[in-house]
Protein backbone atom coordinates (compact mmCIF):
# COMPACT_ATOMS: atom_id res chain seq x y z
CA UNK A 1 0.00 0.00 0.00
CA UNK A 2 0.93 3.52 -0.91
CA UNK A 3 -1.19 5.72 1.21
CA UNK A 4 -4.76 5.57 2.19
CA UNK A 5 -7.17 8.00 0.82
CA UNK A 6 -10.58 9.54 1.89
CA UNK A 7 -13.97 7.09 1.52
CA UNK A 8 -12.12 3.54 2.08
CA UNK A 9 -10.36 4.10 -0.68
CA UNK A 10 -6.28 2.26 -0.92
CA UNK A 11 -3.87 3.37 -3.35
CA UNK A 12 -0.98 0.95 -4.03
CA UNK A 13 1.10 -0.67 -6.66
CA UNK A 14 0.30 -3.17 -9.23
CA UNK A 15 0.73 -7.35 -8.36
CA UNK A 16 0.56 -10.24 -11.15
CA UNK A 17 -2.85 -11.50 -9.35
CA UNK A 18 -4.18 -7.69 -10.79
CA UNK A 19 -4.07 -9.25 -14.53
CA UNK A 20 -7.80 -10.59 -14.97
CA UNK A 21 -9.58 -7.78 -12.98
CA UNK A 22 -7.42 -4.84 -14.24
CA UNK A 23 -8.20 -6.15 -17.91
CA UNK A 24 -11.50 -6.08 -17.44
CA UNK A 25 -11.31 -3.04 -15.61
CA UNK A 26 -9.93 -1.23 -18.75
CA UNK A 27 -11.87 -3.44 -21.21
CA UNK A 28 -14.85 -1.87 -19.60
CA UNK A 29 -14.18 1.75 -19.14
CA UNK A 30 -11.32 2.55 -21.92
CA UNK A 31 -14.10 1.23 -24.40
CA UNK A 32 -15.28 3.38 -27.38
CA UNK A 33 -17.93 1.89 -27.32
CA UNK A 34 -19.18 2.01 -23.42
CA UNK A 35 -18.92 0.10 -20.99
CA UNK A 36 -21.93 -2.40 -22.15
CA UNK A 37 -19.20 -3.57 -25.24
CA UNK A 38 -15.99 -4.19 -23.38
CA UNK A 39 -12.90 -3.75 -26.22
CA UNK A 40 -10.91 -7.33 -25.71
CA UNK A 41 -8.15 -6.09 -27.26
CA UNK A 42 -7.68 -4.01 -24.33
CA UNK A 43 -7.66 -6.61 -21.83
CA UNK A 44 -5.72 -8.26 -23.71
CA UNK A 45 -3.23 -5.88 -24.16
CA UNK A 46 -3.18 -5.99 -20.16
CA UNK A 47 -3.16 -9.04 -19.22
CA UNK A 48 -0.22 -9.80 -21.76
CA UNK A 49 1.91 -7.57 -20.01
CA UNK A 50 0.97 -8.35 -15.95
CA UNK A 51 1.27 -12.18 -16.90
CA UNK A 52 4.02 -12.45 -19.86
CA UNK A 53 7.93 -11.30 -19.59
CA UNK A 54 8.21 -7.63 -20.74
CA UNK A 55 11.30 -5.91 -21.61
CA UNK A 56 10.80 -3.15 -19.20
CA UNK A 57 7.32 -3.34 -17.71
CA UNK A 58 6.87 -5.39 -14.15
CA UNK A 59 3.56 -4.78 -12.35
CA UNK A 60 4.29 -3.32 -9.79
CA UNK A 61 5.10 -0.32 -12.01
CA UNK A 62 1.46 0.02 -12.33
CA UNK A 63 -0.54 2.08 -9.74
CA UNK A 64 -3.76 0.75 -8.03
CA UNK A 65 -6.92 2.60 -6.41
CA UNK A 66 -8.72 -0.07 -4.84
CA UNK A 67 -12.24 0.58 -3.31
CA UNK A 68 -11.50 -1.22 0.15
CA UNK A 69 -15.09 -1.79 0.82
CA UNK A 70 -15.82 -4.21 -2.19
CA UNK A 71 -11.67 -5.26 -2.93
CA UNK A 72 -12.93 -3.81 -6.77
CA UNK A 73 -10.12 -1.99 -8.91
CA UNK A 74 -11.74 1.75 -9.52
CA UNK A 75 -8.67 3.32 -11.02
CA UNK A 76 -5.51 2.53 -12.50
CA UNK A 77 -2.28 3.94 -14.36
CA UNK A 78 0.09 1.73 -16.43
CA UNK A 79 3.59 3.21 -16.53
CA UNK A 80 5.67 1.85 -19.29
CA UNK A 81 9.55 2.29 -19.12
CA UNK A 82 11.18 3.42 -22.27
CA UNK A 83 14.52 4.15 -24.34
CA UNK A 84 14.09 7.28 -26.97
CA UNK A 85 16.85 9.47 -28.90
CA UNK A 86 17.33 13.10 -29.40
CA UNK A 87 18.97 13.86 -32.79
CA UNK A 88 20.54 10.22 -31.40
CA UNK A 89 21.13 10.72 -28.31
CA UNK A 90 19.41 8.24 -25.98
CA UNK A 91 17.23 9.43 -22.89
CA UNK A 92 14.96 7.61 -20.73
CA UNK A 93 11.22 7.83 -21.25
CA UNK A 94 7.95 7.31 -18.89
CA UNK A 95 5.01 6.20 -20.42
CA UNK A 96 1.92 6.59 -18.35
CA UNK A 97 -0.95 4.69 -20.50
CA UNK A 98 -4.32 2.42 -19.82
CA UNK A 99 -5.56 5.52 -17.46
CA UNK A 100 -9.18 5.28 -16.46
CA UNK A 101 -11.14 5.66 -13.72
CA UNK A 102 -14.73 4.21 -12.76
CA UNK A 103 -17.41 6.79 -13.69
CA UNK A 104 -18.73 6.49 -9.52
CA UNK A 105 -15.14 7.66 -8.83
CA UNK A 106 -14.63 10.16 -11.34
CA UNK A 107 -13.75 14.55 -9.76
CA UNK A 108 -11.92 13.30 -6.92
CA UNK A 109 -8.52 13.56 -7.68
CA UNK A 110 -7.49 10.04 -8.11
CA UNK A 111 -5.80 10.65 -11.76
CA UNK A 112 -3.63 13.72 -10.19
CA UNK A 113 -2.70 11.54 -7.73
CA UNK A 114 -1.83 9.18 -9.44
CA UNK A 115 -0.07 10.81 -12.04
CA UNK A 116 2.08 12.39 -9.39
CA UNK A 117 3.03 9.07 -7.90
CA UNK A 118 4.22 7.78 -11.80
CA UNK A 119 6.11 11.25 -12.49
CA UNK A 120 7.94 10.43 -9.79
CA UNK A 121 8.61 6.84 -10.19
CA UNK A 122 9.83 7.71 -13.51
CA UNK A 123 12.29 10.61 -12.24
CA UNK A 124 13.54 7.59 -9.83
CA UNK A 125 14.48 5.55 -12.87
CA UNK A 126 16.00 8.28 -14.69
CA UNK A 127 13.99 9.39 -17.32
CA UNK A 128 14.18 12.81 -18.57
CA UNK A 129 10.64 12.84 -20.38
CA UNK A 130 7.20 11.38 -20.05
CA UNK A 131 4.95 10.91 -22.93
CA UNK A 132 1.34 10.38 -23.60
CA UNK A 133 -1.21 9.37 -26.52
CA UNK A 134 -4.47 10.44 -25.11
CA UNK A 135 -7.57 12.55 -25.56
CA UNK A 136 -7.20 16.48 -26.31
CA UNK A 137 -6.17 18.57 -23.57
CA UNK A 138 -7.28 16.44 -20.33
CA UNK A 139 -3.33 15.78 -19.87
CA UNK A 140 -2.78 19.46 -19.87
CA UNK A 141 -3.63 19.79 -16.78
CA UNK A 142 -0.67 17.22 -15.32
CA UNK A 143 2.36 19.27 -16.87
CA UNK A 144 1.86 18.04 -20.32
CA UNK A 145 2.10 19.74 -23.94
CA UNK A 146 1.19 18.48 -27.10
CA UNK A 147 4.85 19.01 -28.14
CA UNK A 148 5.12 16.43 -30.54
CA UNK A 149 4.00 14.79 -34.10
CA UNK A 150 1.91 11.51 -33.10
CA UNK A 151 0.79 8.87 -36.14
CA UNK A 152 0.22 11.10 -39.38
CA UNK A 153 1.08 10.31 -42.91
CA UNK A 154 -0.51 9.41 -46.65
CA UNK A 155 -3.37 7.30 -47.74
CA UNK A 156 -3.48 5.12 -51.10
CA UNK A 157 -6.33 3.43 -52.79
CA UNK A 158 -6.50 0.47 -54.41
CA UNK A 159 -6.74 2.29 -57.88
CA UNK A 160 -3.67 3.87 -56.76
CA UNK A 161 -1.49 1.01 -55.87
CA UNK A 162 0.56 0.59 -59.00
CA UNK A 163 -0.14 -2.37 -60.74
CA UNK A 164 1.96 -5.31 -61.80
CA UNK A 165 3.12 -5.16 -65.83
CA UNK A 166 1.60 -8.00 -67.59
CA UNK A 167 3.27 -11.76 -67.93
CA UNK A 168 6.00 -9.84 -65.05
CA UNK A 169 6.61 -11.96 -61.76
CA UNK A 170 6.61 -10.14 -58.25
CA UNK A 171 10.40 -8.93 -57.73
CA UNK A 172 9.62 -9.81 -54.02
CA UNK A 173 8.20 -12.21 -51.80
CA UNK A 174 6.93 -11.78 -48.64
CA UNK A 175 6.72 -14.09 -45.11
CA UNK A 176 6.57 -13.22 -41.90
CA UNK A 177 9.46 -12.01 -39.38
CA UNK A 178 10.85 -14.98 -37.70
CA UNK A 179 13.74 -14.54 -34.40
CA UNK A 180 16.29 -15.56 -36.86
CA UNK A 181 15.28 -12.28 -38.36
CA UNK A 182 16.22 -9.99 -35.68
CA UNK A 183 19.21 -8.67 -36.42
CA UNK A 184 18.34 -7.35 -39.92
CA UNK A 185 15.15 -5.98 -38.28
CA UNK A 186 17.32 -3.63 -35.93
CA UNK A 187 19.46 -2.54 -37.81
CA UNK A 188 16.52 -1.33 -40.42
CA UNK A 189 14.78 0.03 -37.62
CA UNK A 190 17.92 1.81 -36.68
CA UNK A 191 18.58 2.96 -40.07
CA UNK A 192 14.83 4.48 -39.99
CA UNK A 193 14.98 5.99 -36.62
CA UNK A 194 18.12 8.50 -37.74
CA UNK A 195 16.12 10.54 -40.27
CA UNK A 196 14.07 11.55 -37.47
CA UNK A 197 14.92 13.98 -34.44
CA UNK A 198 13.20 12.05 -32.05
CA UNK A 199 12.74 8.52 -31.94
CA UNK A 200 11.98 5.25 -29.44
CA UNK A 201 14.88 2.82 -29.45
CA UNK A 202 13.83 -0.79 -30.10
CA UNK A 203 16.78 -3.17 -29.30
CA UNK A 204 16.79 -7.01 -29.96
CA UNK A 205 14.80 -7.89 -26.59
CA UNK A 206 12.11 -5.77 -27.92
CA UNK A 207 11.86 -7.12 -31.30
CA UNK A 208 11.64 -10.63 -29.53
CA UNK A 209 9.00 -9.27 -27.60
CA UNK A 210 7.43 -8.07 -30.55
CA UNK A 211 7.47 -11.07 -32.86
CA UNK A 212 6.61 -13.59 -29.60
CA UNK A 213 5.53 -11.60 -26.53
CA UNK A 214 2.19 -10.57 -27.43
CA UNK A 215 -0.74 -12.87 -27.43
CA UNK A 216 -3.17 -13.00 -31.01
CA UNK A 217 -5.94 -10.75 -29.27
CA UNK A 218 -3.39 -7.85 -27.82
CA UNK A 219 -4.79 -4.48 -29.65
CA UNK A 220 -1.55 -3.29 -29.88
CA UNK A 221 -0.12 -6.38 -31.69
CA UNK A 222 1.54 -5.80 -34.82
CA UNK A 223 1.67 -8.34 -37.87
CA UNK A 224 5.72 -7.98 -38.54
CA UNK A 225 6.91 -9.06 -41.82
CA UNK A 226 10.08 -9.82 -44.34
CA UNK A 227 10.37 -8.42 -48.00
CA UNK A 228 12.96 -10.95 -49.46
CA UNK A 229 14.74 -11.72 -52.98
CA UNK A 230 13.29 -14.57 -54.48
CA UNK A 231 16.24 -16.37 -53.37
CA UNK A 232 15.42 -15.54 -49.49
CA UNK A 233 17.85 -12.58 -49.24
CA UNK A 234 16.37 -9.81 -47.17
CA UNK A 235 15.67 -6.39 -48.60
CA UNK A 236 13.13 -5.09 -46.45
CA UNK A 237 11.11 -5.53 -43.85
CA UNK A 238 7.47 -3.99 -42.57
CA UNK A 239 5.03 -4.05 -39.67
CA UNK A 240 1.37 -4.07 -39.72
CA UNK A 241 -2.00 -4.43 -37.41
CA UNK A 242 -3.35 -8.13 -37.71
CA UNK A 243 -6.92 -6.40 -39.09
CA UNK A 244 -8.42 -3.78 -40.72
CA UNK A 245 -9.34 -0.65 -39.18
CA UNK A 246 -12.85 0.12 -40.24
CA UNK A 247 -12.14 -0.09 -44.11
CA UNK A 248 -7.97 0.63 -43.53
CA UNK A 249 -4.67 -1.27 -43.63
CA UNK A 250 -2.42 0.68 -41.45
CA UNK A 251 1.66 0.21 -42.14
CA UNK A 252 3.05 1.10 -39.27
CA UNK A 253 6.78 0.43 -39.78
CA UNK A 254 8.92 0.26 -43.61
CA UNK A 255 12.26 -0.65 -43.26
CA UNK A 256 14.64 -0.83 -46.37
CA UNK A 257 18.52 -3.15 -46.05
CA UNK A 258 21.32 -0.75 -47.04
CA UNK A 259 21.55 -0.41 -50.68
CA UNK A 260 17.75 -1.21 -51.55
CA UNK A 261 16.02 1.26 -53.28
CA UNK A 262 12.75 2.27 -52.57
CA UNK A 263 11.62 2.92 -55.92
CA UNK A 264 12.15 -1.13 -56.60
CA UNK A 265 10.54 -2.12 -52.59
CA UNK A 266 7.22 0.46 -52.59
CA UNK A 267 5.14 -0.72 -55.44
CA UNK A 268 5.33 -4.72 -54.68
CA UNK A 269 5.34 -3.58 -50.63
CA UNK A 270 1.73 -1.38 -51.93
CA UNK A 271 0.39 -4.79 -53.98
CA UNK A 272 1.22 -7.03 -50.72
CA UNK A 273 -0.59 -4.45 -49.07
CA UNK A 274 -3.62 -4.70 -50.73
CA UNK A 275 -3.80 -7.94 -51.13
CA UNK A 276 -3.68 -7.80 -47.32
CA UNK A 277 -6.10 -5.82 -47.00
CA UNK A 278 -8.38 -7.92 -48.96
CA UNK A 279 -8.05 -11.22 -47.24
CA UNK A 280 -8.92 -9.64 -43.47
CA UNK A 281 -12.02 -8.22 -45.33
CA UNK A 282 -12.86 -11.34 -46.42
CA UNK A 283 -12.19 -12.96 -43.09
CA UNK A 284 -14.25 -10.56 -40.94
CA UNK A 285 -17.67 -10.61 -41.93
CA UNK A 286 -19.53 -7.51 -43.15
CA UNK A 287 -16.08 -6.21 -43.36
CA UNK A 288 -14.72 -4.04 -46.68
CA UNK A 289 -10.94 -3.03 -47.51
CA UNK A 290 -10.73 0.80 -49.06
CA UNK A 291 -7.89 2.16 -48.37
CA UNK A 292 -4.03 2.31 -47.14
CA UNK A 293 -2.66 4.50 -44.30
CA UNK A 294 1.03 4.62 -44.66
CA UNK A 295 1.30 5.33 -40.89
CA UNK A 296 4.98 6.62 -41.21
CA UNK A 297 5.14 10.11 -41.33
CA UNK A 298 5.45 13.47 -43.05
CA UNK A 299 8.56 12.22 -44.66
CA UNK A 300 9.15 8.85 -45.49
CA UNK A 301 11.15 8.02 -48.74
CA UNK A 302 8.42 6.46 -50.12
CA UNK A 303 5.69 9.17 -50.08
CA UNK A 304 8.59 11.03 -52.99
CA UNK A 305 9.27 7.85 -55.06
CA UNK A 306 5.79 7.56 -55.50
CA UNK A 307 4.03 10.61 -55.37
CA UNK A 308 0.75 10.12 -57.37
CA UNK A 309 0.19 6.79 -55.86
CA UNK A 310 -0.95 8.74 -52.28
CA UNK A 311 -3.54 11.08 -52.97
CA UNK A 312 -4.78 11.88 -49.33
CA UNK A 313 -2.79 13.05 -46.71
CA UNK A 314 -3.79 12.46 -42.92
CA UNK A 315 -2.35 15.10 -40.90
CA UNK A 316 -0.17 13.97 -37.51
CA UNK A 317 -2.03 14.11 -34.03
CA UNK A 318 0.10 14.91 -31.04
CA UNK A 319 2.36 13.53 -28.51
CA UNK A 320 1.22 15.09 -25.16
CA UNK A 321 5.35 15.55 -23.70
CA UNK A 322 6.14 16.17 -20.14
CA UNK A 323 9.80 17.63 -19.46
CA UNK A 324 10.11 18.16 -15.51
CA UNK A 325 13.77 19.60 -15.61
CA UNK A 326 14.46 21.42 -18.96
CA UNK A 327 17.96 23.04 -18.52
CA UNK A 328 18.46 19.21 -17.29
CA UNK A 329 17.45 18.01 -20.49
CA UNK A 330 19.24 20.64 -22.46
CA UNK A 331 22.07 19.64 -20.62
CA UNK A 332 21.90 15.75 -21.86
CA UNK A 333 21.17 17.00 -25.68
CA UNK A 334 24.46 19.77 -25.71
CA UNK A 335 26.42 18.06 -28.20
CA UNK A 336 23.10 18.31 -30.84
CA UNK A 337 22.76 21.67 -29.69
CA UNK A 338 26.43 22.68 -30.47
CA UNK A 339 26.75 20.83 -33.49
CA UNK A 340 23.91 22.78 -34.93
CA UNK A 341 25.53 26.08 -33.63
CA UNK A 342 28.69 25.09 -35.33
CA UNK A 343 26.36 24.65 -38.78
CA UNK A 344 24.29 27.59 -38.31
CA UNK A 345 24.98 31.46 -39.10
CA UNK A 346 25.84 31.84 -35.50
CA UNK A 347 28.85 29.65 -35.25
CA UNK A 348 31.56 30.64 -32.38
CA UNK A 349 28.99 32.69 -30.78
CA UNK A 350 29.46 34.20 -27.23
CA UNK A 351 26.84 35.19 -24.90
CA UNK A 352 24.40 34.61 -21.88
CA UNK A 353 20.84 33.88 -23.09
CA UNK A 354 17.61 33.75 -20.99
CA UNK A 355 14.76 31.82 -22.32
CA UNK A 356 11.84 32.87 -19.58
CA UNK A 357 8.61 30.62 -19.16
CA UNK A 358 7.23 33.36 -17.10
CA UNK A 359 6.85 31.74 -14.44
CA UNK A 360 10.84 29.60 -14.98
CA UNK A 361 13.57 29.94 -17.19
CA UNK A 362 16.78 28.55 -17.99
CA UNK A 363 20.39 30.60 -18.13
CA UNK A 364 22.29 29.56 -21.04
CA UNK A 365 25.88 30.69 -20.83
CA UNK A 366 27.87 30.19 -24.26
CA UNK A 367 31.59 30.88 -25.13
CA UNK A 368 33.00 30.63 -29.06
CA UNK A 369 29.86 28.00 -29.61
CA UNK A 370 30.23 26.24 -26.42
CA UNK A 371 28.20 25.82 -23.26
CA UNK A 372 30.10 26.99 -20.37
CA UNK A 373 26.69 26.23 -18.16
CA UNK A 374 22.91 25.52 -18.69
CA UNK A 375 21.22 26.34 -15.23
CA UNK A 376 17.68 27.18 -14.03
CA UNK A 377 16.81 30.90 -13.75
CA UNK A 378 14.11 32.81 -12.28
CA UNK A 379 12.66 35.93 -13.77
CA UNK A 380 11.55 38.67 -12.37
CA UNK A 381 9.24 41.78 -13.42
CA UNK A 382 12.37 43.62 -14.54
CA UNK A 383 14.01 41.33 -16.49
CA UNK A 384 11.57 38.52 -18.00
CA UNK A 385 14.47 37.16 -20.42
CA UNK A 386 15.60 37.53 -23.45
CA UNK A 387 13.43 35.23 -25.32
CA UNK A 388 9.79 34.50 -23.70
CA UNK A 389 7.32 30.77 -24.19
CA UNK A 390 4.21 31.45 -22.93
CA UNK A 391 2.80 28.02 -20.63
CA UNK A 392 4.75 25.03 -22.14
CA UNK A 393 5.18 26.11 -25.79
CA UNK A 394 9.27 25.80 -25.56
CA UNK A 395 8.88 22.64 -25.98
CA UNK A 396 6.92 22.06 -29.10
CA UNK A 397 10.21 24.37 -30.14
CA UNK A 398 12.60 21.70 -28.57
CA UNK A 399 11.12 17.93 -30.18
CA UNK A 400 11.03 20.39 -33.60
CA UNK A 401 7.08 20.44 -34.22
CA UNK A 402 7.07 24.34 -34.32
CA UNK A 403 9.90 26.53 -35.48
CA UNK A 404 10.56 29.76 -33.19
CA UNK A 405 8.95 31.76 -36.04
CA UNK A 406 5.65 29.49 -36.28
CA UNK A 407 5.09 30.08 -32.67
CA UNK A 408 5.72 33.49 -32.40
CA UNK A 409 3.56 33.85 -35.32
CA UNK A 410 0.92 31.99 -33.35
CA UNK A 411 1.35 33.36 -29.06
CA UNK A 412 1.34 37.50 -28.93
CA UNK A 413 3.31 36.85 -25.75
CA UNK A 414 5.95 34.61 -27.70
CA UNK A 415 8.66 36.71 -28.68
CA UNK A 416 12.43 37.69 -28.54
CA UNK A 417 13.92 40.82 -27.08
CA UNK A 418 17.04 41.06 -29.90
CA UNK A 419 16.93 39.56 -33.77
CA UNK A 420 20.70 37.52 -32.35
CA UNK A 421 18.05 35.89 -29.94
CA UNK A 422 15.45 34.73 -32.57
CA UNK A 423 18.02 33.37 -35.23
CA UNK A 424 20.20 31.55 -31.75
CA UNK A 425 17.03 29.65 -31.61
CA UNK A 426 16.25 28.69 -35.40
CA UNK A 427 19.97 27.72 -35.41
CA UNK A 428 19.98 25.47 -32.13
CA UNK A 429 16.17 24.25 -32.80
CA UNK A 430 15.24 23.95 -36.23
CA UNK A 431 11.95 22.87 -37.06
CA UNK A 432 12.02 18.98 -37.62
CA UNK A 433 9.99 15.87 -38.53
CA UNK A 434 9.44 12.71 -36.15
CA UNK A 435 7.43 9.75 -36.12
CA UNK A 436 7.97 7.98 -33.41
CA UNK A 437 6.96 4.04 -32.95
CA UNK A 438 6.05 3.98 -29.22
CA UNK A 439 4.52 0.68 -28.93
CA UNK A 440 4.71 -0.66 -25.69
Amino acid sequence: MLTSLPDNLVLRRGRPEDAEPLAEFNAKWLSHDGPDEPEEPLAAWTRDVFTKPHPTFSPELATIVEDANTGAIVSSIILFPQTWTYAGIPFGVGRPELIATHPDYRKRGLVRLQMETVHDWSAELGHRMQVITGIPWFYRQFGYEMGLDLTGGRIAFPDTVPELQKDADEPYRFRRAETDDIDFITGCYASECRRDLIACEKDADLWEYELTGRSAGNGVRMEIGMITDTDGTPAGCFAHPGHLWGKTLGLHFFGAAPGRSWLDLAPPMMRHLERTGRSFAADAEGSSFKEIFFNLGTNHPVFDVLPNAFPRERRPYAWYVRVADVPGFLEHIRPALEERLAGSILAGYSGEVKIGFYRSGVLLKLNEGRFESIESWQPVVDDEGHLRFPDLTFLSLLCGRRSFDELADFYADCFATKDEYAALMRAMFPKQTSNVWGVV
